[in-house]
């Protein structure tokens, strides 16, 4: 058999995902109680700007991300749509607003519903982390085009880790059960990424134990793997987040014309 007659052999999964688009689903539906009464938590503004509009330009700062779906809150897709209309965003990047659910796990699942289907790597990315560097975007999806199914950005702790028997009466002294070995511990961020198939698998099939999308495809017996993470990609949760956040955005806009 000749060389031109001779069949080309099939592409392995990664092979197929090196050219694979890429699309970003940043669920903003929450209410984010812990940091104060208000708006949203995504649409608190962080240097005058929503921090919804900082994450989606974090997402679209990645040169392989040409979609980003934004879940909104189930009243409110007309003003998140309206937000991404007044900020300026890259002209490569294409944005979509969908109503979320009842959890971040169903919003998800609507943002996953809205992808168009010649996408197969999604990023799932916290509103909530509007600082994540774009080196850390390109990890990810960088790791997932050679192959693993899910990819975690994750830090180190800093801190010794106590697992406790959590008391009774809130406030009630807990009683330390073990110390857990913490060079082997890691703190998780986002964006997280997926094969797409792995993921829609993992929301079709888990429900119980959910703490983020990646544990979904940990419980389908599938491996999870860990690239650096960044510590300005941390979440704001509480009021004290959102002054350091304050202060990271005043530092990248002194020094990097951010």
């Amino acid at each position: 058999m000749s060389d031109e007659s001779r069949p080309s052999p099939a592409r392995t999964p990664a092979e197929a995902r090196t050219n694979a688009r890429t699309a970003a689903v940043v669920p903003a539906a929450g209410r984010g109680v812990r940091l104060g009464p208000g708006a949203p938590k995504a649409l608190r503004a962080l240097g005058g700007t929503p921090m919804l509009i900082h994450a989606v330009r974090a997402m679209a700062a990645s040169r392989a991300v040409s979609l980003v779906v934004v879940v909104a809150p189930p009243d409110g897709a007309a003003e998140v749509k309206g937000l991404l209309d007044a900020h300026a965003l890259p002209e490569r990047t294409d944005f979509l607003v969908v109503p979320g659910g009842a959890s971040r796990q169903e919003s998800v699942q609507l943002g996953l519903d809205a992808l168009p289907t010649d996408y197969d790597i999604v990023l799932v990315h916290d509103a909530a982390r509007p600082l994540v560097p774009v080196d850390t975007v390109d990890a990810v999806i960088e790791a997932v085009r050679e192959g693993a199914p899910a990819v975690v950005p994750a830090l180190p702790l800093a801190d010794t880790v106590k697992q406790v028997e959590p008391a009774a009466v809130p406030g009630e002294p807990e009683p330390v059960v073990a110390t857990p070995e913490r060079a082997r511990l890691r703190a998780v961020q986002t964006p997280q990424g997926f094969d797409r198939g792995t993921l829609v698998r993992a929301h079709e099939t888990v429900a119980d134990n959910v703490t983020d999308d990646a544990s979904m495809v940990e419980q389908l017996g599938l491996t999870v793997v860990v690239v650096p993470g960044h510590e300005e990609a941390f979440k704001v949760t509480r009021p004290l987040d959102l002054v350091l956040a304050e202060a990271v955005l005043a530092r990248r806009r002194l020094n990097d014309g951010f």
